[in-house]
């Protein structure tokens, strides 16, 4: 039972834990989703949402008390320009959880935290399929206006066949 237990230590000392707290809340906050164990995500999720509502209200004093755990200055930048603003709306829950089973080596449940608002980038990537398609319909349209005429370095290598079918008989 959890009785009276305010936090999960980790079977880690004060500043092992506080280190990975920082650093895994960096993280979370630069590339907006991380794979870790499950309990970690969970207590390290508490730290998140409270520092993204402290930075739903940029202030100077908001700032920094988030500078206390995000000491990267790119990512508290973009905590109070991007993601706290994004979030303005939202009164709480900025965070989720995916479990993804256990790891093969030591059989620890691993999870996925992420931000809500999270987009994967396979749906950009598909959004960039279509310009390249224009450029290759251009190509074709080149081909039509030479004529007909192949290139030249098509030529060279039917020669080589010829010469090769000529060396096998």
């Amino acid at each position: 039972m959890k009785h009276r237990n305010g936090f999960n230590p980790l079977s880690r000392n004060a500043s092992h834990r506080r280190a990975m707290h920082r650093n895994m809340v960096t993280s979370l906050f630069k590339y907006e989703r991380v794979t870790t164990t499950q309990p970690k995500a969970l207590e390290v999720r508490r730290t998140a949402e409270k520092l993204i509502t402290r930075a739903k209200v940029d202030s100077v004093h908001n700032r920094r008390q988030v500078a206390r755990f995000v000491q990267d200055e790119a990512v508290l930048a973009k905590l109070f320009t991007e993601i706290g603003p994004r979030m303005k709306d939202r009164a709480g829950g900025y965070t989720r959880v995916l479990k993804l089973g256990f790891r093969e080596g030591d059989a620890a449940e691993v999870a996925i935290l992420e931000l809500v608002d999270y987009k994967l980038e396979t749906e950009e990537k598909s959004e960039k399929k279509p310009k390249k398609e224009a450029v290759k319909g251009d190509k074709a349209e080149a081909k039509k206006a030479s004529d007909g005429k192949k290139p030249a370095a098509k030529k060279p290598a039917a020669k080589k066949e010829k010469a090769a079918s000529g060396a096998e008989e």
